[in-house]
């Protein structure tokens, strides 16, 4: 199995670890999420753990036109592309891959970067972090 592959299965097993001592069957409707909203209008909805303590599981929805500045965050990042298109560009570099609905990313940890939602409509992403959230500026 491909390493990428294997970590974000094995993340997603972590993050529904305390679901499966639960016989039930978690359901959550897209209207049934607690989305929070920053002051720069990225929205975070957990699905598993506190973002700003431990490793986390949410989804993330950013404005159309979003761009990050250049940052780097302590844990590592993986996520799927749910709706919208995304770019994650280390920083100098040119034309970076864009990625819509259905596309896996991976930004390691202390990698400097700039994140782009470069659809008109908002970009939704299915996100895992190894680790509690951060978000620390870098000059370019």
């Amino acid at each position: 199995m491909d390493p990428i592959v294997k970590h974000l299965a094995l993340a997603l097993i972590a993050a529904a670890t305390p679901a499966l001592a639960d016989p039930d069957i978690t359901v959550a409707p897209p209207q049934s999420l607690a989305w929070e909203t920053t002051p720069e209008g990225v929205a975070f909805a957990a699905l598993s753990g506190d973002r700003w303590s431990e490793a986390y599981f949410a989804m993330v929805r950013l404005p159309g036109g979003t761009i990050s500045p250049p940052h780097v965050k302590s844990a590592d990042m993986f996520g799927v592309m749910v709706e919208g298109q995304m770019t994650h560009a280390t920083l100098g570099q040119k034309d970076p891959t864009i990625i819509g609905p259905g596309s896996y990313y991976h930004v390691p940890a202390h990698l400097p970067h700039i994140s782009s939602c470069v659809s008109d409509t908002p970009c939704v992403t299915m996100l895992y972090q190894d680790g509690a959230f951060d978000f620390v500026p870098v000059q370019p």
